[in-house]
């Protein structure tokens, strides 16, 4: 875990070595005033004159400046190694997920991405900074003010000896109570986000169905769940405050009693006055420095399961991977499907495609029907290698899928999806994403094609429309025809329409598939839709269930030979439907 954190270090790691050594210098002046005070409390006993005092005085503020530079300097250096190593975590996460598969996203829920992203990551970056600056202090100042201890008290600083062990032994008691906790805590931490991403994502649907109330009690719960587990958690950890205040009066007891018996039993002679002050001074340095130990202790055990959470996204292997010596060049928008069969995951009970037989000429229109879970979408995931098969091959422009440098087959398929995403950013942005050196001819003429300059053109700023968040000032039919352009700017060699149409009237539906005949004859299109109108047109339909093509056939073949086919065209026609007007 720390191996693999350590890289994020990078050009920070000047300042993380710097920020220790300036502590190491800030400990040293702290721990040498006390030392010189104890030799000017005994030149002034002894009757020292101003000279000498003066030279004290020069000596113990020139200490004290150089401690507060060095301690200046370490805080600036802390702060920019712990604030850079944060980010360069988050940005290796980020450059991380980019690269899974949707098997590996599927592994992690969005909520928990997004957990281990913010608090996770800002829980590392508070360890990170009490590690390189008080994680080095306090072990110094131990160091240094027990030595100093023993110096100027002797047999007194015995105490240290035996306080120490009894504080070890508490603080590994609460550690071995609370991970446990944090382990669970943070689970719960991503339902409750996952809680607030489902509300939020789904306010309008929450607020159509007056299920407010319903959605705070999950909230409500969501919540308690994880107070109730982080009170049990800091209930353990807040034994640390006792213990570390009963070793603090326990020392200072005892240093108070012993010494000021032996001053006044020896008359100075064991134990001056001098030594008194400055075995007080380090006292309450070394107690100090406890207590300070004892917060870093709370902060790393915190951090310990945020730093294993984050570790896991790091090491995590994209289970899709380009070969040795990739294919560039997709030849065409050719599609075979040879004894496929796939499942999500290897342990599932059943596969969601079986025994796929299928071969699509380039620059076919193929239209794709089934109910509800008959497994059409992971049919087209498979062409641009979202997912890799269980068994059989995926050849894309004779070619197997897995020949290909990843980025390029699916810079050459384009997919639309029904649920489709809009970024924040003007209309242009978003359209850009399907080739950023399009001209503004070329996205006026992609939104012709798919039916969306009509209303692009009543915008007031037009393309330079800003598009909210999620696509959330446009309707959903909008939403979906500038997707479709955005995905003709990529010029493909396939064009995959998932239920992208469903949204739009079977008018502006029809056009799209029209231009679509007329301006891109030589890509292959593959539309999935629900309503027979979308594809009856097409060169060939094929008939889903259950993961399995239970037939093929143009609109009248299947009207004779296909059972499904057949209800369903009756189902949507029955009484004169929508789609005989």
């Amino acid at each position: 875990m720390l191996r693999e954190l350590s890289k994020c270090i990078r050009e920070y790691r000047r300042q993380s070595i710097m920020a220790p050594l300036l502590v190491s210098m800030e400990v040293v002046m702290e721990c040498i005033i006390p030392f010189i005070i104890a030799k000017l409390v005994n030149q002034l006993k002894a009757g020292a004159d101003f000279s000498e005092i003066a030279v004290f005085g020069l000596v113990l503020i020139v200490m004290a400046t150089l401690s507060l530079l060095f301690g200046i300097g370490a805080g600036n250096s802390c702060a920019t190694a712990a604030c850079g190593f944060a980010k360069n975590v988050r940005k290796d996460m980020f450059y991380k997920i980019q690269d899974f598969s949707f098997e590996n996203i599927d592994r992690f829920s969005s909520s928990s991405l997004v957990t281990r992203l913010t608090t996770d990551v800002t829980n590392v970056q508070m360890a990170y900074m009490m590690i390189v600056r008080t994680a080095i202090r306090c072990p110094l100042m131990l160091v240094f003010s027990f030595s100093m201890a023993f110096i100027m008290g002797g047999k007194m600083a015995v105490i240290f000896v035996l306080v120490i062990p009894v504080l070890g032994i508490g603080l590994f008691a609460v550690a071995r109570s609370v991970m446990p906790l944090f382990r669970a805590v943070f689970k719960k931490y991503d339902a409750l986000n996952e809680s607030i991403q489902e509300n939020v994502k789904g306010i309008r649907v929450v607020k159509s169905y007056v299920r407010e109330e319903f959605e705070k009690e999950k909230f409500d719960r969501a919540a308690e769940n994880v107070c109730r587990d982080f009170t049990k958690a800091e209930k353990i950890l807040a034994f640390n405050n006792p213990l570390m205040q009963f070793c603090l009066y326990t020392v200072t007891v005892f240093v108070m009693s012993a010494g000021s018996y032996t001053i006044i039993t020896s008359r100075g002679a064991d134990l001056d006055v001098g030594q008194f002050s400055a075995l007080l001074t380090y006292s309450f340095q070394i107690l100090s420095s406890l207590m300070m130990l004892s917060m870093v202790f709370v902060m790393i055990t915190m951090a310990n399961e945020s730093a294993q959470r984050i570790v896991q996204v790091l090491k995590e292997e994209s289970t899709l991977e380009n070969p040795a010596d990739p294919i560039h060049t997709v030849r065409d928008g050719s599609i075979d499907f040879e004894n496929v069969s796939f499942k999500y995951s290897r342990t599932a009970e059943r596969n969601a495609l079986e025994n796929i037989n299928l071969h699509i000429r380039s620059g076919e229109t193929i239209g794709i029907i089934g109910g509800t879970g008959s497994s059409k979408s992971t049919l087209i995931q498979l062409i641009s290698r979202l997912y890799d098969t269980t068994e059989g091959v995926v050849k894309v422009g004779g070619e197997d899928v897995r020949r290909y440098n990843i980025k390029s087959l699916r810079n050459q398929v384009a997919v639309v999806l029904q649920k489709n995403i809009l970024f924040s950013g003007t209309i242009e942005e978003n359209l850009r994403w399907g080739d950023k050196f399009a001209t503004d001819q070329e996205i006026a003429h992609a939104c012709r094609l798919a039916q969306a300059d009509e209303f692009v053109l009543r915008f007031p700023d037009k393309y330079k429309s800003y598009i909210e968040q999620g696509g959330a000032n446009v309707s959903g039919g909008q939403k979906q025809r500038l997707c479709i352009a955005r995905a003709l700017l990529k010029k493909p060699r396939i064009l995959i329409l998932d239920d992208s149409t469903s949204a739009v009237d079977t008018r502006t539906d029809a056009m799209i598939r029209n231009g679509f005949k007329e301006f891109i004859p030589e890509t292959t299109k593959i539309i999935i839709a629900q309503r027979i109108s979308s594809v009856q047109e097409a060169d060939r339909i094929i008939v889903m269930d259950g993961g399995k093509i239970q037939a093929v056939g143009t609109h009248e073949e299947l009207l004779r030979c296909s059972p499904i086919y057949q209800e369903v065209y009756e189902s949507q026609n029955k009484g004169g439907g929508q789609d005989e007007e």
